[in-house]
């Protein structure tokens, strides 16, 4: 009787032990449930700023910066010699003779006798007047012009500064090769020069030159 007495109560006591540990177990195990919980609840907040980071529009801004702007640039043929994929293989006096938009332009720069001097320069940028903008300037007044060789190249040179100029160094003021400062305002794809004439057709790249097709004839001021 005393044996089976000891027995039940050494039973009773193992129970009391095992019941505190087991008790223990399982908080550990509930435990680990909530410490997976945190981690996989900070790995979305660890990875959030990689999915935000700022490359892509970085890249996209980029990209824009490398292409033609403007309204006038829907007139330049999609392909052929005077596209802009045409324009870029050959040097400036050479492509704009390609482009439909630069005739006037082109016959003024041949009666001047600046096809090789353009074509042969490097990295320059060409502000470039539509045939709409010589249209402006009265017949009697530009048959003066191109017949005056001396003049004509003065206005011509003025139109050119001897280094390339992508947008975002287009504002300012830059010297031309006729010797005379040209000013540039604005930003984006809305840039004036010397105040008055628009770019229509920005960013055009030829071999050796960037060109800015703009609207009206420029004037050097000496």
């Amino acid at each position: 009787m005393f044996t089976k007495t000891r027995v039940v109560r050494v039973a009773a006591l193992a129970a009391a032990i095992a019941f505190p540990l087991s008790l223990a177990a399982c908080g550990t195990d509930s435990a680990a449930p909530g410490a997976g919980a945190s981690s996989s609840a900070a790995a979305p907040a660890s990875s959030a700023p990689m999915t935000s980071a700022p490359a892509s529009p970085s890249a996209s801004e980029s990209m824009m910066t490398d292409e033609p702007f403007g309204a006038a640039c829907t007139a330049v043929p999609k392909s052929g010699k005077g596209s802009f994929d045409g324009m870029s293989t050959d040097p400036v006096a050479t492509a704009a003779s390609n482009n439909p938009l630069l005739t006037t332009l082109v016959a003024a720069v041949k009666e001047a006798g600046l096809v090789d001097t353009l074509n042969g320069a490097k990295d320059i940028t060409v502000f470039a007047p539509t045939d709409d903008a010589f249209a402006e300037i009265p017949k009697a007044d530009l048959g003066k012009v191109l017949a005056d060789k001396k003049t004509l190249t003065s206005i011509l040179t003025y139109h050119v500064v001897p280094r390339r100029l992508g947008p975002a160094d287009l504002a300012g003021t830059h010297e031309t090769l006729q010797g005379d400062s040209l000013t540039v305002s604005g930003s984006g794809e809305m840039f004036q020069v010397d105040g008055k004439s628009s770019v229509i057709c920005g960013n055009v790249q030829t071999a050796n030159a960037t060109v800015y097709i703009v609207d009206s004839v420029l004037m050097p001021k000496s």
